[in-house]
């Protein structure tokens, strides 16, 4: 099983580029750039939340489970 973040798909729909979303919610472009690529292991709620206000989204938005047999 896994978890999708599918952030990149959400700032498409709202036209907005990552530096933008960075710089409003107050992370660096790196660590936005680690989570919308899936390569984090864990995001803070905080930023989660920062991230929905700024999108106008849910979590459910940006996060999809994903089940598969190994």
């Amino acid at each position: 099983m896994a978890i999708i973040v599918r952030l990149d798909v959400m700032l498409a729909l709202r036209k907005m580029k990552s530096k933008d979303l960075a710089s409003r919610i107050g992370v660096s472009e790196q660590n936005l750039s680690l989570l919308k690529s899936g390569k984090v292991r864990g995001v803070r709620f905080e930023t989660l939340a920062a991230i929905c206000r700024e999108l106008d989204c849910q979590p459910g938005d940006l996060l999809e489970f994903v089940a598969y047999d190994l």
